[in-house]
């Protein structure tokens, strides 16, 4: 329990992909634009990212109220290390901070922030140098806390289907 934000924060697993597919479209419904978020679909939680990461839930009142997910990809054709030219060695030693979605109850607790240290923490832990993140123009809460945490714009540029993105890269 997270006395400080009065939430609880665990890892999630296969039995919570529903919860948190359920958060995701709800606070999803209420964005100014839904080129701000790239949704997942259920599969990529089952069969990518359980296989190559966490995910991590903060429950308030025993509800699931904001995940965090952290990715692995390997040499994967998910590793964002390429555009960031990494060198193919080195992209077993990337992590990618994927989506954090926070339920407007819980907003306003520095969760997202928090997230991005736990996240480095286990990086960390799992040997890798490179952490990298996207986040919408637009999102300027998300750009502030990646750029608080140390984060460096690289670039701009289109992806997950034609959503503008800025990538940033923090080398561990």
């Amino acid at each position: 329990m997270n006395e400080e934000m009065n939430l609880e924060i665990r890892r999630l697993g296969k039995e919570d992909i529903l919860d948190l597919k359920t958060l995701m479209l709800d606070v999803m419904s209420r964005l100014p634009s839904q080129d701000h978020f790239a949704m997942d679909e259920e599969d990529y939680f089952h069969d990518y990212v359980l296989e190559n990461g966490e995910i991590y839930g903060a429950y308030l009142g025993g509800s699931l109220a904001a995940y965090s997910v952290l990715t692995f990809p390997k040499r994967s054709e998910h590793n964002l290390g390429r555009e960031f030219w990494v060198p193919e060695s080195e992209l077993s030693h990337a992590a990618f901070l994927e989506a954090t979605v926070v339920h407007e109850s819980a907003r306003g607790r520095g969760l997202q922030r928090h997230f991005h240290r736990l996240r480095e923490k286990r990086a960390r832990e799992n040997g890798c140098r490179y952490l990298f993140s996207t986040a919408h123009p637009d999102n300027h809460v998300s750009i502030r806390n990646l750029e608080s945490e140390g984060f460096s714009l690289a670039f701009t540029r289109l992806m997950y289907g034609g959503k503008p993105r800025h990538c940033y890269v923090k080398r561990l």
